[in-house]
């Protein structure tokens, strides 16, 4: 219905992936956009890892990493998510997409504006409905939590993630030291507070609680003291680490409403005319 409608996704995190997959699903062909080392936790459902692994699947959609850029439309044709190292999104400017979702989550805005696109979609703080993109999508959890924002901004951004069964910032993993990163467990395994899960450098970086190992950054990064490498999910639920998560299903359905919505109000029939 919609596949002439290209959407480009800024970051390809597990939320930015939560997006694509829902407007994948929908009808709209997708491409998505990384810097050349993404440090993304929650790799098990990002198709943030076809950057280093060449191709990725995330439930039953597959990516993969696309050095071509003229390859895009082909790679979409064969029903496969273009990943392009493209950390200024200049790609938008080449294909000319109906939307752009800036999903990258710095919690400021980096370059997106409502010029960039049809229609341009904003996720959490950083960005003002009206302003610099059509609209807002909240991703704070929370009774909000998915709402679209169309004139204003979302919740500011807090620094505390939320809260599983009364642990908040304690399920966070962060390097002790700085160094290149090196996972030793694998996401989907349970640990128990104070096990060695990787290093960074020589600095064995630790699981701060027990629970199951939700997130682990890609062998090989680098970091700096005190960047978020990994998390731990006290539900010890092995099966939540391998599919989108809530809130990323519910960030994901705000987008899509805003953009059915946007096409119902213009009232063009973007799936005819183009």
């Amino acid at each position: 219905m919609f596949w002439k409608q290209r959407i480009v996704v800024k970051g390809a995190g597990d939320l930015a992936s939560g997006v694509a997959a829902r407007l994948w699903r929908c009808g709209f062909p997708v491409v998505m956009t990384e810097i050349a080392r993404p440090l993304t936790v929650r790799r098990a459902v990002s198709f943030s890892d076809a950057v280093y692994e060449g191709e990725t699947r995330v439930e039953e959609i597959t990516a993969r990493r696309v050095d071509d850029r003229a390859a895009v439309p082909r790679v979409l044709g064969d029903h496969v998510i273009p990943v392009v190292v493209d950390p200024g999104a200049t790609i938008v400017r080449e294909i000319e997409p109906f939307g752009v979702v800036d999903a990258i989550m710095a919690k400021t805005n980096t370059g997106t504006c409502m010029k960039d696109a049809a229609f341009v979609v904003g996720l959490g703080p950083g960005f003002t409905a009206g302003k610099d993109v059509h609209s807002v999508v909240e991703t704070k959890r929370g009774h909000t939590l998915g709402r679209v924002i169309w004139k204003g901004e979302a919740i500011p951004n807090t620094g505390i993630p939320g809260e599983v069964r009364g642990f908040a910032a304690e399920r966070v993993i962060r390097a002790p030291g700085r160094g290149v990163f090196k996972g030793v467990r694998s996401i989907g395994e349970h640990v128990n507070k104070g096990d060695i899960v990787a290093y960074a450098g020589d600095v064995p970086v630790l699981a701060p609680i027990s629970g199951m190992l939700r997130g682990l950054l890609h062998d090989g990064v680098f970091v700096e003291k005190g960047l978020k490498s990994g998390d731990v999910d006290p539900r010890d639920d092995k099966e939540s680490c391998r599919t989108i998560s809530d809130k990323a299903l519910a960030i994901a359905g705000g987008v899509l409403e805003a953009i059915l919505m946007f096409m119902h109000r213009e009232g063009k029939e973007y799936h005819l005319n183009n």
